[in-house]
């Protein structure tokens, strides 16, 4: 029986997009191998979702009893959070809009049959 092993992060201050160019590189690999190839990546954001697929991976083993070497990565995705909306001062009285965007980082493992 499959079991869905979920983790999530919330509230990364890091924007989704930036997120989605490391999630898309390890969707649908084994979990070991993409904690392997997390590790090797250099964008700020391979740390942050490292962080959710070894939390779902010590989920599966302490809830469930499966092992790492079964699992794999199910469904990960990088969704939008609130943007915090700041001001930057600019020429003749105006302000300039800053966005600083953050995101969910979601994570479901399976295991292999």
């Amino acid at each position: 029986m499959a079991h869905d092993i979920f983790a999530q992060l919330n509230n990364v201050s890091m924007s989704a997009q930036k997120v989605r160019l490391v999630v898309d590189v390890v969707r649908g690999k084994k979990a070991v191998d993409a904690v392997n190839i997390l590790h090797f990546l250099p964008n700020a954001a391979a740390r942050q979702v490292s962080k959710v697929l070894a939390s779902a991976m010590a989920n599966a083993e302490e809830n469930f009893g499966v092992s790492r070497d079964d699992l794999y990565i199910y469904r990960i995705s990088a969704d939008e959070a609130p943007t915090r909306k700041w001001r930057k001062f600019g020429a003749r009285g105006r302000f300039k809009p800053v966005l600083r965007r953050s995101s969910h980082i979601s994570v479901t493992l399976r295991e292999k049959e």
